[in-house]
C-alpha cells in the first residue's frame, strides 16, 4: 500500500469519526426523521423518506431477534485487540438496516470493539477512499486498530452471499430491479444475519 495513501485514509477517518454517532444515537435519528418523513443527506425525496421508514422498522425488527450461535459468541467475546469499527451508511439504505444491528451485536458482546456511525453523504472524502467497483456503496465499514490507529480491514457493502446474488441478478437483468430490491429484503429475512456475521467474525483479530 503506497505510504501517503495510507495516512491519508487513516486521517480522514479521524476527520470523520469526530462526527459520528453511537449505534443508540443513529437509531434515535432514523427514528425521528422516519416519523418526520424525511431522511439523511442532501437530498429530500419521497421515495428516501420511505426506505427510511422501512429501515426503522426493520432494525427495529432485527434489534429484537437477531440470534448468535455460541461459537460465534466465543469467537466475538475472545478479541482482546482494541478495535473501532466506523461504518458509512445513510437512512435510506436497505442493505443496511440488516447488517447494522449485527455489528451492534457483535460491539455488545465485547467493549474491546467500539461501533461508530458516519453518514456518507457528510463524509464524501472518507467514502471516495474505500469505494467498490468504483461506486460509493454503503454500507461500508472500516476497522481500524486502537493503539497502532492502523486501518486494518473494511466490508461491505453485502455479505458474501448477497453479493453473488446481486451479481447473478445483474449478469442477468443488467441493473438492480426494484423487484430483486424486495427479494434480497426477503432473503436477508430467511438468513437471519448469518451470512453478515459469518463474514464479519473472519475480520476480527484473534490471538
Amino acid at each position: 500500500m503506497d505510504i501517503s495513501n495510507k495516512i491519508s485514509k487513516e486521517e480522514t477517518l479521524v476527520a470523520a469519526l469526530g462526527h459520528s454517532y453511537s449505534y443508540t444515537e443513529y437509531r434515535a435519528l432514523v427514528e425521528q426523521l422516519a416519523i418526520e418523513g424525511k431522511s439523511t443527506g442532501p437530498m429530500q425525496t419521497e421515495a428516501l423518506a420511505n426506505y427510511t421508514q422501512l429501515n426503522d422498522r426493520r432494525m427495529r425488527r432485527w434489534d429484537k431477534t437477531l440470534k448468535f450461535n455460541d461459537e460465534a459468541i466465543t469467537i466475538i467475546t475472545g478479541v482482546s485487540q482494541k478495535i473501532t469499527w466506523t461504518v458509512l451508511t445513510e437512512s435510506w439504505c436497505g442493505d443496511a438496516s440488516p447488517a447494522l444491528p449485527v455489528m451492534n451485536k457483535i460491539a455488545e458482546l465485547n467493549p474491546n470493539i467500539e461501533l461508530r456511525i458516519v453518514l456518507r453523504d457528510e463524509n464524501v472524502d472518507l467514502m471516495n477512499q474505500f469505494l467498490t467497483n468504483g461506486g460509493m456503496s454503503i454500507p461500508k465499514l472500516i476497522m481500524r486498530d486502537d493503539e497502532s490507529k492502523e486501518i486494518i480491514s473494511d466490508w461491505g457493502p453485502r455479505s458474501t452471499n448477497a453479493t453473488k446474488l446481486v451479481e447473478e441478478h445483474k449478469a442477468v437483468n443488467g441493473r438492480i430491479t426494484p423487484e430483486f430490491k424486495q427479494d434480497i429484503q426477503v432473503w436477508y429475512n430467511k438468513d437471519k444475519g448469518q451470512s453478515i456475521l459469518s463474514d464479519l467474525l473472519l475480520l476480527l483479530p484473534l490471538e
